[in-house]
């Protein structure tokens, strides 16, 4: 039986990360901060309204870059400190009096961007001409010129940047600090349950009347959030839709897509392609689950559920790390040093307790190591999340090596390409080392149920979710809990059809995933996954010089757009071919699953 979550300070030490790399003390953190307000003092002194020429301009960036590079371990210790435990209210304040800081330190250089867009593009041509060093920033600063707004707008928006990420921290109070949840029962006996229970347990627990009461028992004290949950999502959607109007953009998604530099032609084939011609292999997915399950119809609930729970590998820390050594050791003995430092040193946090983030993910502050949140369940599949985390650690170790701090971060439509890279090539091992067919349809359908479903399918189904919401917002009107669930509902009915039942409660699964507060990040975890399918398979037949591309391609950071990175892996995504390729590869692993399944009965 599950356990109900220990505090923080019941943890074991040595399975939680080490956030005195960044501060070795409060006062050490609190030092930082007073010398960071100081150095931006002078620089505002040093460099407001004298920013007029090319040598002034490189000067200006240069001294820049020192501030924004002593701004970010602040604010990644405040950040890293709550979300290991969000009922923490020291970790709160300090939390929020970072965001605070932040925004008046953000507002106090605001002039920088405003002043390099007034000037002549010739001036900035010319500062790129002298040092090559900040040419992608000004760019960017070129590229953004007709969304610029007057400089005193600009140190207004920028002084209530932290009122603008209201939103997001509202929704992480509501879901980590006010929501709990009662005990559930089922035949008279009593089971705890927890965020981080149920989807790290109980969403794929074999036993059908446990798995399904306890989604029902989920849902239904989710629900008692919804309008709350709601009307912090609507807040959300209208600080964007006013932000997008004020900067003059033609739509929503204009805004949105601008920083990712793709057009709403990728965005737009990378939902539509996939609600059309995936489906029919998920569906056809689902069945084999019901079928192997004996049940008596397939539901929403009983999606996570593994093809074979009886075959359901443990695995300690300890254990991972050989996995990592002997899946990820193909991209060199320096990615490997980097994977032995991530265990050794603590960047990665383990431990499962109250209050504690959901999910995983990965921080890179720039100048530091990267940090790794995960909670660890001791169940095999723990192996794939933990090379996904790893695969954004390597990449942003390597990147931050070679660029400086305003070239180290790509887009976001390319960011999960390392990551689920990583869940690839951990799969390619796996199936390389066994002949056991039962373990080999463990792995088939671990990618299957957790590499795509996850990428493909569930950030699949929020991205087109997100999609018809931000149509929505675009037409002037809001939205609340009644729309948002009927949207919901509409979308998980057109991927899944007559073959899944969507279970009341499944409507609210909006209310579950933090990405909707971070522009239009779901449908990049496909869009990523798409290119590091194709370069995987590149991998596997070519070798080493795949990987030198890669490697190249992890150490270019944000120095070229999406399509220009891909293209360098031997990816392009210019065309539909990748994505449909990789459609077709998932369909491929469906039917050996079935065969497999055959064979195995």
């Amino acid at each position: 039986m599950i356990k109900g979550l220990p505090s923080r300070s019941e943890v074991k030490v040595e399975e939680t990360w080490n956030l005195q790399d960044l501060f070795t003390s409060e006062e050490d953190y609190n030092v930082a901060i007073a010398e960071l307000e100081k150095e931006v003092a002078m620089f505002h002194g040093q460099y407001k309204g004298k920013i007029i020429d090319a040598n002034t301009v490189n000067a200006a960036l240069e001294s820049y870059a020192s501030v924004y590079e002593k701004m970010i371990p602040i604010g990644t210790y405040a950040n890293l400190a709550l979300s290991t435990d969000q009922t923490n209210d020291e970790a709160q304040m300090r939390a929020s009096r970072f965001g605070s800081v932040s925004a008046k330190i953000s507002s106090s250089l605001s002039f920088v961007n405003s002043e390099l867009s007034e000037l002549p593009v010739e001036t900035l041509e010319k500062a790129m001409e002298k040092s090559t060093e900040y040419q992608n920033y000004l760019e960017k600063v070129i590229r953004k010129k007709q969304y610029q707004l007057h400089p005193e707008v600009e140190k207004t928006l920028a002084a209530f940047s932290s009122t603008f990420d209201g939103p997001y921290d509202l929704y992480n109070t509501t879901k980590m600090v006010d929501l709990s949840f009662d005990d559930f029962e089922v035949n008279g006996k009593s089971y705890p349950l927890s965020y981080v229970s149920f989807e790290g347990d109980w969403e794929s627990e074999p036993n059908t009347e446990i798995r399904r009461a306890a989604f029902e028992a989920f849902s239904n004290q989710l629900k008692d959030y919804q309008h709350t949950t709601a009307k912090t999502y609507d807040m959300q959607l209208q600080i964007e839709k006013t932000t997008s109007d004020t900067r003059g953009y033609d739509t929503i998604f204009d805004y949105l897509l601008f920083n990712q530099e793709v057009d709403r032609t990728l965005y737009n084939r990378q939902i539509d392609l996939i609600m059309k011609e995936l489906a029919p292999h998920m569906r056809k997915y689902a069945k084999l689950l019901q079928k192997v399950h004996g049940l008596d119809k397939m539901t929403f609930a009983d999606l996570k559920i593994s093809l074979d729970p009886t075959y359901e590998p443990e695995i300690t820390i300890e254990e991972s790390k050989k996995y990592m050594n002997d899946a990820l050791g193909i991209l060199g003995s320096d990615y490997l040093e980097m994977v032995d430092r991530a265990f050794k040193e603590r960047w990665i946090d383990f431990v499962q307790n109250k209050g504690k983030t959901t999910g995983a993910f990965c921080s890179s502050p720039y100048g530091n190591h990267p940090y790794i949140l995960i909670s660890w369940s001791s169940r095999m599949n723990e192996v794939f999340v933990l090379a996904h985390e790893l695969g954004h650690a390597g990449h942003f170790y390597n990147t931050h090596r070679e660029q400086n701090v305003f070239n180290s971060r790509p887009s976001l439509y390319f960011i999960e390409a390392p990551s689920t890279m990583n869940e690839m090539l951990m799969a390619n091992h796996l199936l390389e080392n066994s002949k056991d067919p039962k373990f080999k349809r463990w792995v088939i359908s671990s990618i299957v149920a957790r590499t795509y479903y996850h990428n493909f399918v569930t950030h699949l189904l929020e991205a087109a979710y997100q999609r018809k919401v931000y149509e929505r917002i675009d037409q002037g009107l809001s939205v609340n809990a009644g729309i948002l669930n009927e949207i919901k509902r509409s979308v998980l009915e057109e991927f899944w059809g007559d073959d899944v039942e969507i279970t009341p409660g499944a409507e609210l699964t909006w209310m579950r995933q933090p990405h909707y507060y971070m522009g239009l990040y779901p449908y990049t975890y496909s869009a990523g996954l798409t290119i590091s399918t194709q370069v995987s398979k590149r991998i596997l037949a070519e070798g080493q010089p795949a990987v030198d591309d890669w490697m190249n391609v992890l150490k270019a950071g944000g120095t070229k757009s999406p399509a220009e990175l891909s293209k360098m892996a031997g990816v392009d995504i210019t065309t539909e071919q990748p994505l449909r390729d990789t459609i077709a590869y998932i369909g491929e692993l469906v039917d050996e699953l079935i065969t497999l399944t055959e064979e195995i009965n």
